[in-house]
């Protein structure tokens, strides 16, 4: 288990007091493209069009935590 593996799994667990880094380092192995126009969210977009907006204050709502690892697991980073 590599440490991207490992932080999707404590993210699964535990969806409070996650930033926007550690979205993004997930986001990078899994060649999902991020952007942040503004100041106040970033938007994640997969390949095959999945589309979520985070907002970018600290810390990450559990509820945007949950939705960033349903994004993971449509796109086959699912723990089995």
């Amino acid at each position: 288990m590599n440490k991207t593996e490992k932080m999707l799994a404590k993210m699964r667990v535990n969806p409070h007091d996650w930033n926007i880094a550690d979205l993004r380092k997930i986001a990078d192995s899994f060649a999902i493209d991020y952007r942040q126009p503004g100041t106040s969210h970033v938007t994640f977009r997969s390949k095959n069009g999945d589309k979520l907006t985070v907002p970018a204050h600290k810390p990450i709502k559990p509820i945007y935590i949950k939705l960033f690892v349903k994004l993971i697991d449509r796109l086959g980073g699912k723990d089995e």
